[in-house]
């Protein structure tokens, strides 16, 4: 929604600007559970009423306030919901107040939305709140790297094991910049072992990588998480793709030998459009132009899965190349994805994967939000009970944002 109409605030909402400045120097030591009551001063150094922190819970299903007295509110079905599907402040009454639920969101992944009250809303209290939460934005994201208070708040459920050490690994949700966005969702999520992915920007370039190991326990954890490391570790060396795909051969040659998974791999050069990729064993990428799904494009010969490379493989990878229009989308899955069943034994699916992704990205929702209701959608085809780990990332390449 626009800002209100620009007029002169009143007395009421005059900055208190050494008080805020106190608050900011704070913010630096303040431990995250504090973080309620400081967002609270600060909306008050701004001429404001009170502020409320949620964070969106782990499935994206609840968001969970950090005041501890307050019960959480459904992401589908209440107008702080909305303001976090759709990345857009919205108002509403309350009493002689007004509330503004604002979106929090770092970089390009929501963690959750501010409740800010005041007593009137003119363009400089939206600005002011719009403010507010950019700032708390950036404390919880600094934050939650090292609290367990944070991290537990987000959960509804006991995690096994597997999944814990498995997303110590995780990197956030969304990542993005001007020109590209990646985004994943990873479930069961309190029960995952074997599925996992990746991607960061380095510059210019955006990586991506999906991998799905052998079985469901601790080794199958250990297993993708080794594959991560080595994968970080080579790309943070200045390694390229082969080199990447190589090292994660290495290493679970070297520490788990009897262990291997299947993956894909991916380069994306966010100025020039032009994708590379290595597939393993892997369910081939799709790529998504137009409304439409390009068949084949993106298949390649086969290979092996990683770790058996020095067994079954030549010494070097097969990298692929082609050329990205702006705004497309190349999605990589688990085929825990497709091979969901319902009732009567039916799978989800290739057609109805890409279909629901298609028709959602033409209705405008933002590539996060389409992945949110898929794997939502893919649970509910099976009734939560997902015989396998199901995982999607999708990445879209799009300059003329810029």
């Amino acid at each position: 929604m626009p800002d209100p109409p620009h007029a002169a605030a009143g007395p009421d909402a005059a900055v208190d600007e050494i008080r805020l400045e106190e608050l900011i120097v704070e913010a630096q030591t303040t431990l995250p559970f504090e973080l309620p009551g400081l967002a609270n001063r600060c909306a008050s150094a701004l001429g404001l009423g009170s502020a409320v922190i949620y964070l969106v819970d782990l499935q994206q299903q609840l968001l969970i306030p950090l005041d501890e007295t307050l019960e959480p509110l459904p992401v589908d079905r209440s107008l702080a919901g909305w303001a976090y599907r759709t990345v857009t402040p919205r108002v509403a009454d309350a009493d002689e107040d007004v509330i503004v639920w604002m979106p929090l969101v770092d970089g390009a992944e929501r963690l959750g939305v501010l409740a800010v009250r005041t007593a009137s809303l003119d363009g400089v209290r939206m600005r002011r709140s719009r403010m507010l939460a950019y700032l708390f934005a950036m404390l919880i994201t600094s934050k939650r790297a090292y609290s367990d208070w944070l991290a537990a708040r987000a959960r509804t459920a006991t995690m096994r094991l597997p999944t814990e050490m498995l997303r110590a690994f995780l990197p956030s949700h969304t990542i993005g910049s001007s020109r590209c966005v990646s985004t994943a969702v990873l479930e069961p999520a309190y029960d995952v072992a074997g599925d996992a992915f990746d991607h960061s920007v380095v510059k210019d370039i955006l990586h991506t990588m999906i991998l799905d190991s052998m079985g469901h326990d601790l080794n199958s954890g250990l297993t993708t998480s080794v594959a991560m490391a080595a994968a970080r570790n080579a790309r943070r060396s200045g390694g390229d793709l082969a080199d990447v795909v190589g090292s994660v051969d290495r290493a679970l040659a070297q520490w788990l030998p009897d262990h291997f998974c299947t993956g894909v791999l991916c380069r994306l050069d966010a100025v020039t459009g032009g994708l590379r990729w290595v597939n393993c064993g892997h369910p081939p990428p799709l790529l998504i132009r137009g409304e439409r799904v390009l068949d084949g494009v993106l298949d390649s010969p086969p290979q092996p899965p990683i770790g058996l490379a020095g067994q079954l493989a030549p010494a070097a990878r097969q990298v692929h190349e082609t050329a990205l229009e702006p705004g497309d989308c190349v999605l990589l899955y688990t085929d825990g994805v497709v091979e969901a069943r319902d009732a009567d034994g039916a799978e989800f699916g290739l057609d109805r994967f890409t279909d629901f992704i298609i028709r959602s990205s033409a209705a405008g929702q933002r590539p996060a939000e389409v992945l949110r209701l898929l794997i939502h959608a893919i649970l509910d085809y099976q009734r939560n009970q997902l015989r396998d780990d199901a995982t999607i990332l999708l990445f879209e390449w799009r300059p003329q944002y810029q």
